[in-house]
């Protein structure tokens, strides 16, 4: 019987890619779940921005000519100090500083007085650490609101 010189097996190969896989299934993982975080997180600054800019909107529209002098499409406008406090006591009521810690919030009333635009941003709190990925990003969300008188 001759034996065949130089034909070696391979088990040691199949090891190899086997573990290979594993660590790219558990990091594609990861990254599945901090993108599924981080959306969440955005969607709930979403809404936190949206109601404190239709809050804002709302406290800023309250001026008292609106009940003294009657209120038509040019004099129609928002007090931005009321938007401003109206924004911070909705943020205060719906406990947004707790449920995202580290929020900041810029608030602007343009020009012209009709809209409030609410920018909010927070740390983002991920699952995992992905390797590469920056230890503390941060996530933001904007909403605004226009107010108007009904025709």
């Amino acid at each position: 019987m001759t034996r065949r010189r130089g034909h070696r097996g391979e088990p040691g190969q199949a090891s190899l890619l086997i573990v290979g896989l594993a660590f790219v299934l558990v990091l594609m993982t990861a990254v599945v779940v901090d993108a599924s975080a981080a959306f969440l997180q955005r969607q709930g600054l979403d809404t936190v921005a949206d109601g404190a800019a239709l809050a804002g909107a709302d406290a800023g529209a309250r001026g008292e000519e609106a009940y003294t002098e009657g209120v038509d499409e040019e004099r129609l406008r928002l007090w931005a100090d009321s938007a401003r406090t109206g924004v911070a006591d909705y943020l205060a009521r719906s406990g947004a500083h707790e449920r995202y810690p580290g929020l900041t919030v810029e608030v602007a009333v343009d020009p012209t007085g009709r809209r409030v635009v609410v920018r909010v941003r927070a740390p983002l709190d991920l699952p995992f650490t992905v390797p590469g990925s920056p230890n503390r990003p941060v996530i933001g969300a904007e909403g605004a609101a226009v107010v108007a008188p009904r025709r």
